[in-house]
């Protein structure tokens, strides 16, 4: 069994803004880090929670297209939310981006997020 890691990165979504990857593939599997509602090419923040919760998810989009995955191949995803009260709000813009694909989630309200985000998303995929 190999333990080769495989690290991801594109220029279409933010660079780390840490000591970590924005990917990683193992064993069939990517590991997209949590990805803020970032925009690539200004590494600032998008303004307001509708239009951070859209880029969070299209940065995740551009990562997983790297690592030669697709949103239909994502198992597992983690949002965390600075305010449960934009659950309804975030559901339906993830419903946007996920179509008919229905992945495991859990949505978790936190304390804080970094750079002062006010949502984070991470997820698993499969890489067939």
């Amino acid at each position: 069994m190999s333990k080769a890691l495989t690290f991801v990165h594109t220029e279409k979504a933010p660079a780390a803004v840490g000591p970590y990857s924005q990917a990683v593939q193992a064993g069939g599997f990517v590991f997209v880090s949590g990805q803020l509602g970032l925009d690539p090419a200004s590494m600032t923040l998008r303004e307001g929670f509708e239009a951070q919760a859209r880029q969070a998810l299209a940065n995740i989009g551009a990562i997983l297209a790297q690592a030669g995955c697709a949103v239909t191949d994502i198992a597992a995803v983690d949002v965390f939310l600075l305010d449960m009260g934009q659950f309804k709000v975030f559901n339906g813009i993830y419903a946007e981006f996920m179509g008919a694909h229905k992945p495991a989630r859990a949505a978790i309200q936190v304390a804080g997020l970094p750079l002062g985000g006010l949502v984070e998303i991470k997820c698993v995929a499969v890489k067939a």
